[in-house]
């Protein structure tokens, strides 16, 4: 057994995240056959992911704020502390912190088997899409 030595905060890329995004890992795997990932992730008031799927699926257990989880349905859930949304391996979706507010989750995942293909990266979200609004103005 040991502690784990501290990682230091990593801002996310802006080719991923709009708005600013931060990261500290709390579990990786050490072993090739782990594949285990836990980290917390710090958004600011609308900061918001691109379009991205896992290979495994995700958990996200929101910690502080309010979350915007969008799908590609149009429809957004939003996530309160002490809440825990899962999205099934392949689902494309975003997530985000609600305007005027920081959030913060704990993402949990498990690698691919290639570690490259764990998250699949897509387009950036729109306003529309992050406010919920369609080109004709109605709510989903």
């Amino acid at each position: 057994m040991n502690i784990e030595p501290a990682k230091p905060t990593s801002k996310n890329p802006p080719e991923q995240f709009a708005g600013d995004v931060w990261l500290d890992p709390i579990a990786l795997p050490h072993e090739g056959d782990q594949r285990m990932v836990v980290a917390t992730v710090r958004f600011a008031p609308g900061a918001r992911t691109a379009w991205h799927s896992h290979a495994r699926g995700q958990y996200l257990r929101v910690t502080q704020g309010v979350a915007r989880f969008g799908g590609r349905d149009g429809k957004i859930i939003e996530v309160h502390p002490g809440q825990t949304l899962y999205t099934p391996p392949g689902e494309e979706h975003w997530h985000a912190a609600a305007p005027g507010c920081f959030m913060e989750h704990i993402a949990m995942l498990e690698n691919a088997d290639d570690p490259a293909t764990t998250t699949t990266w897509l387009e950036h979200i729109t306003d529309d899409e992050y406010n919920g609004t369609r080109s004709n103005g109605s709510r989903p």
